[in-house]
């Protein structure tokens, strides 16, 4: 593991999401107070259900807080797989209820057709972004970084100042749309968030030289990035 990285582990699921709901809570603190505002990008499915609950019961000015999403299917917030709807149902309520929500999912057919209004809602919020929380599949997709996505490469580019792009993959079920590698690699604070042993084993295998895996782009850069694991 890089120098750079920090491994918090925990013994279960409830600790962890506690203990990193007050870690990011307290970095949107410290970017509210220097800023005046505080911008968090945070990732679906399922592992991250129980933060959000407990992020939701932060204590801070959640009006000056702007939720965005690392990357979403391409389906209405109607939809039970919208990550947009995971949000609304779980992060922005009780205390964050105030925050402002900026949604990927455009009313279009397709992501290629709504791309130019998510690219102009991203460039809207003041970059870098203060926090971005990453979650990991099985198969070692970040985002919408999926082996064998249609432009994988082209997201993984350190190069591309595209802030999103569309992604279709075998894995990816539906069209989706996602941030960029470079988009991650910039935020103040970088998250990820994993759970159970299957992926603990997945994660050392992308710390190894050479790994083909997506998320070994996130895992080896040169900056810090902070673990948080339970089985």
């Amino acid at each position: 593991m890089s120098q750079q990285h920090a491994l918090h582990a925990f013994d279960d699921g409830q600790t962890l999401a506690k203990a990193l709901s007050t870690s990011i809570a307290s970095k949107l603190r410290e970017a509210i107070d220097a800023r005046g505002e505080a911008l968090i990008a945070v990732s679906g499915g399922s592992t991250p259900k129980r933060l959000f609950e407990a992020l939701s019961n932060e204590a801070l000015d959640w009006s000056r807080v702007t939720v965005t999403l690392v990357d979403e299917r391409w389906v209405p917030d109607t939809d039970e797989r919208s990550n947009a709807r995971l949000v609304a149902s779980l992060l922005l309520q009780h205390k964050a209820a105030d925050a402002e929500f900026v949604p990927l999912y455009v009313e279009t057919p397709t992501p290629e057709a709504g791309i130019g209004e998510a690219r102009a809602r991203v460039a809207a919020m003041r970059q870098p972004f203060d926090v971005i929380v990453l979650g990991m599949g099985p198969d070692g997709h970040t985002a919408s970084f999926f082996p064998g996505g249609d432009r994988l490469s082209e997201a993984l580019d350190a190069s591309n100042t595209a802030l999103v792009l569309p992604m279709r993959a075998p894995g990816a079920g539906e069209p989706r749309i996602t941030f960029t590698l470079p988009v991650l690699l910039k935020a103040r604070s970088l998250y990820l968030h994993v759970q159970g042993d299957d992926k603990r084993d997945v994660l050392a295998q992308a710390e190894k030289p050479g790994s083909a895996l997506p998320v070994a782009h996130v895992l080896q850069a040169d900056r810090p990035l902070d673990i948080y694991w339970c089985p």
